[in-house]
């Protein structure tokens, strides 16, 4: 499965964290050195402390160099000293490099320990290298003194600002496409339903992506099936007014004639189309909204044929019926119940459409992985442009081919949802001779 949005996170937060400890050790080493040095007039002043007890001792009056140092040192709080060095070496040789370099104590230009208590001694050696004035470094010159305060500032606030800033790009690259998906919900609760979000996330594909896609998805199919049961609403509403204002006009009649037997009667026969209008609305609402597999029962689909013709045949007497059909063609997981409706309506639609006297075809060959059914009529045909629009509920021509299953328009509309539900397909076409060509495809497997 594609984690796009889990490794980007992961890489984000790896990186990052990676780059907040380099940064802040770099800055922690950085700011410790540049911290370690003592302040340039710190410096001079040192600096000027030793070329001032060069000058006394160079006078030969140790009294006054003496005096000085003690003035030195209350003035300081430390202690000051001018020594005399000569080195004799014992054995071997010393080098010119170890000559040059010696020391009694730190130059003022070398970096001074910000982690030891104790003040180094400082060096400030004359000019003949062997008398050396020593001091230890007062504690108003030591270098280091926010070194406290920047340690808090680079261990504590800066490593909380710089997670706060990850955690801002974080949230704001979570939270963008999640806000607009809350915006679409919202607009599409409130009745918007054309609202859609893949378009708003760019070139963006991770996880959210698809779960924008998921939403749009969502919101088509709902927003489709809400237009649909509205529009299935409006032309039922329509439809059942024609059989209302019948019974009523039989009402009236029954309550004036003497003989109430003929109004009786089409009371009934028009409750009963009522009552087959309103549950192939139902049935194909159910159908639309759920969009179920259908795929329970195995049958042989030429013993189901057989049935539906031969009821055919009784309630058409006037048409002929010619059917070729192989001996066998058995189905497994399908529906003999929506299958047999499904058949049942194009068939009746095929008579009905079809003039007295004239045929009515049915031919099933095997194709691939399961049967193809033609059902042929010599009615009038359809125009081209409605081959698919003879499917959608309530649709009606004008002319002579009006109406589909009892003139209601629902016939073939609840057929081809049956169909799907079982695994298969139809679709629609015109002879060349003239009439409607139904072909059904049916899987033998439906539950593959």
């Amino acid at each position: 499965m594609n984690r796009r949005l889990l490794w980007k996170l992961c890489a984000t937060i790896a990186f990052g964290t990676v780059a907040l400890f380099w940064l802040l050790g770099y800055l922690v080493d950085h700011t410790e050195h540049s911290m370690s040095f003592i302040a340039p007039k710190h410096r001079k002043t040192l600096l000027d402390y030793g070329a001032e007890a060069e000058r006394l001792y160079l006078a030969g009056d140790a009294q006054a160099l003496a005096t000085w140092l003690e003035q030195l040192q209350q003035r300081e709080h430390t202690w000051a000293a001018v020594v005399r060095s000569r080195l004799e070496p014992v054995a071997g040789i010393i080098g010119q490099r170890f000559w040059e370099g010696f020391g009694l104590g730190r130059s003022v230009e070398w970096k001074i320990h910000l982690y030891f208590a104790e003040n180094p001694i400082m060096e400030i050696p004359f000019h003949d290298r062997h008398v050396h004035f020593l001091i230890q470094l007062p504690q108003h010159m030591r270098p280091g003194g926010y070194q406290p305060h920047t340690r808090v500032l680079l261990q504590i606030a800066l490593p909380l600002l710089l997670l706060v800033l990850l955690s801002l790009v974080l949230y704001r690259h979570l939270m963008s496409p999640l806000r607009q998906l809350e915006k679409a919900t919202r607009r599409f609760s409130e009745g918007d339903h054309q609202v859609r979000v893949r378009a708003a996330l760019g070139k963006r594909n991770d996880e959210l992506a698809r779960l924008a896609d998921t939403f749009d998805r969502m919101a088509e199919r709902t927003g489709r099936l809400l237009q649909n049961q509205r529009h299935l609403i409006a032309d039922l509403s329509h439809e059942l007014r024609t059989p209302l204002t019948r019974i009523e006009m039989a009402v009236d009649w029954a309550e004036q004639a003497p003989d109430k037997a003929e109004a009786l009667a089409r009371i009934r026969r028009d409750g009963e189309l009522m009552r087959r209008l309103v549950e192939d609305t139902l049935t194909l609402a159910w159908l639309e909204n759920e969009r179920p597999r259908l795929n329970g029962d195995d049958l042989d689909l030429i013993d189901l044929l057989d049935s539906l013709i031969d009821d055919a045949r009784f309630e058409f007497p006037g048409h002929d019926i010619c059917a070729s059909l192989p001996r066998q063609a058995p189905l497994t997981g399908s529906s003999q119940r929506a299958l047999g409706q499904a058949i049942e309506n194009m068939l009746r639609n095929a008579l009905h459409h079809t003039p007295p006297g004239g045929r009515v075809s049915l031919a099933l060959t095997p194709d691939g992985t399961g049967y193809r059914l033609h059902i042929d009529d010599q009615g009038p045909g359809v125009p081209e442009a409605h081959l698919n629009d003879i499917f959608l509920p309530f649709f009606r021509l004008d002319g002579a081919r009006q109406g589909q299953a009892g003139g209601f328009g629902l016939g073939l509309a609840l057929a081809r949802r049956q169909l799907e539900a079982a695994g298969g397909r139809v679709h629609a076409s015109n002879r060349p001779e003239g009439g409607l060509r139904m072909t059904l495809w049916l899987p033998r497997d439906g539950k593959t």
